[in-house]
C-alpha cells in the first residue's frame, strides 16, 4: 500500500507553487520548469496534486481568502455593524486591505486563475464563481443584520461585490489607485442613503 503524501511536505511545495506562479502567472505554466525551479521532479509534483491545475488552485486558495478571512475575524470582533454610518465604516476597512502591498501584488494573478476559471472550469474548476459567491453572502448577511429583508439585502450585496471586483481590477490596467479608491467612495456616497431601515 503506497504512504499517503507528507502534510507539511504538500504545504511546503504549495507555498513555493505560490511565489513560483506569482511571478511568473498561470498562462503558460508547464510542470517540468516548475518542477525544476521548486527543486523538485515533475512526477513528484502529480505524486501530490494529481494534475496542474489542482495543484494551482489548492495554491492560491487560502490566499485568495485572506481578506475573506480577516473580514470575517473582523465582524466576529466588532460584531455586525447597527447603522449605515458603522456599515460605512466596516466597508471602508475592507476595501483598505486590498492596498496591503502583498494583498495587491496578488491580485493580477487571482484575476488570471477566475478568467482561466470561467474559461476552463473543468480544469481550475468554479474559482471565479466561488469567490464572488462568498463575497455575496457575507455581505448579505451583513446587510441582513441591519435590518433589510432578503431579497434587498442580496441586491444590496451584489452590487457591492460585482463593483467592487470592477474598482479592483481596472487599475491593474492602468495603474491609478487613487482613482479607484475616490470611486469606491462615491459608490458609498451612492448607496449609504439607501441603508437606512424605518424604525
Amino acid at each position: 500500500m503506497p504512504r499517503p503524501p507528507d502534510p507539511a511536505k504538500r504545504r511546503e511545495i504549495l507555498d513555493q507553487v505560490r511565489e513560483y506562479v506569482t511571478l511568473h502567472g498561470v498562462t503558460d505554466l508547464s510542470l517540468r520548469p516548475l518542477a525544476k525551479a521548486l527543486g523538485t521532479s515533475d512526477r513528484m509534483l502529480l505524486y501530490y496534486f494529481g494534475t496542474k491545475e489542482q495543484m494551482v488552485s489548492e495554491a492560491l486558495d487560502i490566499y485568495a481568502r485572506r481578506p475573506l478571512l480577516r473580514t470575517r475575524a473582523l465582524l466576529e470582533a466588532i460584531g455586525p455593524p447597527t447603522t449605515p454610518a458603522d456599515l460605512r465604516r466596516f466597508l471602508e476597512e475592507v476595501w483598505q486591505q486590498f492596498t496591503d502591498p502583498q494583498v495587491r501584488a496578488t491580485l493580477p494573478l487571482y484575476f488570471e486563475v477566475m478568467s482561466a476559471s470561467v474559461l476552463h472550469p473543468h480544469r481550475y474548476g468554479p474559482v471565479m464563481r466561488n469567490i464572488v459567491g462568498e463575497w455575496t453572502r457575507l455581505y448579505t448577511a451583513v446587510f441582513r443584520d441591519l435590518g433589510m429583508d432578503a431579497e434587498r439585502a442580496g441586491t444590496q450585496a451584489t452590487l457591492l461585490a460585482d463593483a467592487s471586483l470592477g474598482l479592483l481590477t481596472a487599475p491593474l490596467a492602468d495603474g491609478h489607485w487613487e482613482r479607484s479608491h475616490k470611486a469606491f467612495q462615491a459608490l458609498l456616497d451612492l448607496l449609504e442613503p439607501g441603508w437606512d431601515i424605518p424604525g
